[in-house]
């Protein structure tokens, strides 16, 4: 591992430059590389040696960008995936069989909960959901065919924060392996590993890219977890292309000073709204009044760039304040250098019942706002003149 701070690292990991000596790092868009000779074919494909094969196993890019979130993680090996869920799918799907028994946080991603809801069952894996605010009771849910805790911390789209050494330590304790979806932090804000995760995921998508370009995932963590994951991969074909892993690399390059001003504008956004007349609640892990905020100053440099809010009046006002939105964009990603604001209960979570949302704290009037880059007064205003 290197010696230099995380920022010097995202900008100075780079591949080996080639015979041309470029001082950025360039494409590699090609579907295949070729061998010397026969005994270099033959060696290749035997994995006597590494090296590239096929995009669809590794890339000079794809593997530029695992590199990297590797070294930022403190990761031992990684894959990167076409998607966050591909990447999600994928993990779980290379380390479960029929049979297994996951335990998951209540609060996850609308389509994760789908994927152990409505594909696993068919074969035969299956879940339990523990709520976040109980992780006391834990253990109590531990059967003899679990494999796996999973979690998001901060979660989405509440912005709660689950303890990571205590779930650190349950896992370890019986001899569990800890999945962490760390898409809301980034790997600049918190590290997983560091508390007891043997493999984190995240959606490149968001924080990583950073501007709403491409679709990405990858996932992290112990060599030998992430060798089964690598050729349940290899075969089922959910690679990243070259050209998004490119744009990755490139953006991971300025990950801490993009982040550091999403923290900085969502704390001030979450301030501002905590006294807001209009406003019932608010959450965000660096204000004080977060019920985990002990937790997440532990745990994360800094609170991220996801704010998540009430509006007064339920469905009906927080229509009103969507279409009366303005300047930030109605989107369903986050993490992008634009601010956006998204209904979870009708967009990412609408495929829960009623009662699912109501379980996560989902409510009709909950608001997400992905605080983008923008100078925080112009910010501010838009959500200000939205709810008056």
């Amino acid at each position: 591992m290197s010696k230099n701070k995380f920022e010097t690292n995202a900008i100075r990991n780079q591949l080996k430059r080639s015979q041309h000596l470029e001082h950025s790092v360039p494409l590699y868009m090609t579907s295949s590389f070729v061998f010397e000779d026969a005994e270099d074919m033959r060696a290749s494909f035997a994995e006597e040696k590494e090296r590239n094969i096929y995009s669809r196993y590794s890339n000079p890019n794809s593997s530029e960008f695992v590199d990297k979130v590797c070294q930022m993680e403190g990761a031992e090996a990684g894959f990167a995936f076409a998607s966050g869920m591909a990447a999600v799918f994928s993990t779980l799907a290379a380390l479960l069989e029929g049979g297994d028994h996951i335990l998951s946080a209540r609060s996850i991603f609308g389509s994760t909960h789908s994927l152990f809801s409505s594909f696993f069952p068919k074969w035969n894996i299956l879940h339990t959901y523990f709520k976040i605010d109980e992780l006391d009771g834990l253990e109590e849910l531990i059967t003899p065919k679990t494999k796996l805790i999973y979690a998001e911390t901060p979660t989405n789209p509440g912005v709660d924060v689950l303890d990571l050494e205590m779930l650190g330590n349950i896992a370890k304790k019986h001899n569990l392996i800890l999945v962490i979806d760390n898409c809301f932090a980034s790997p600049y804000l918190q590290q997983p590993i560091k508390f007891g995760a043997d493999l984190v995921i995240h959606s490149g998508t968001k924080l990583m890219d950073g501007q709403g370009r491409v679709l990405a995932g990858v996932t992290v963590g112990q060599s030998a977890l992430v060798d089964k994951i690598y050729r349940f991969s290899r075969i089922t074909g959910p690679a990243l292309s070259p050209f998004n892993a490119w744009v990755l690399s490139k953006s991971l390059e300025t990950l801490a000073v993009r982040v550091d001003r999403h923290c900085e504008n969502a704390l001030k956004l979450a301030t501002f709204l905590e006294d807001h007349d209009q406003v019932n609640w608010v959450k965000y892990p660096f204000l004080k009044s977060h019920p985990k905020y002990g937790i997440a100053k532990k745990q994360m440099k800094a609170g991220g760039c996801v704010v998540a809010f009430e509006v007064k009046g339920g469905l009906t006002a927080g229509q009103r304040f969507f279409d009366s939105i303005k300047l930030l964009s109605l989107s369903a990603n986050l993490g992008d250098s634009r601010s956006i604001v998204t209904h979870p209960a009708s967009t990412t979570h609408s495929k829960l019942t009623s009662e699912e949302r109501a379980e996560t704290g989902i409510t009709d009037g909950m608001v997400r706002v992905s605080v983008g880059l923008e100078h925080i007064d112009d910010i501010i205003d838009d959500i200000a003149q939205a709810l008056g």
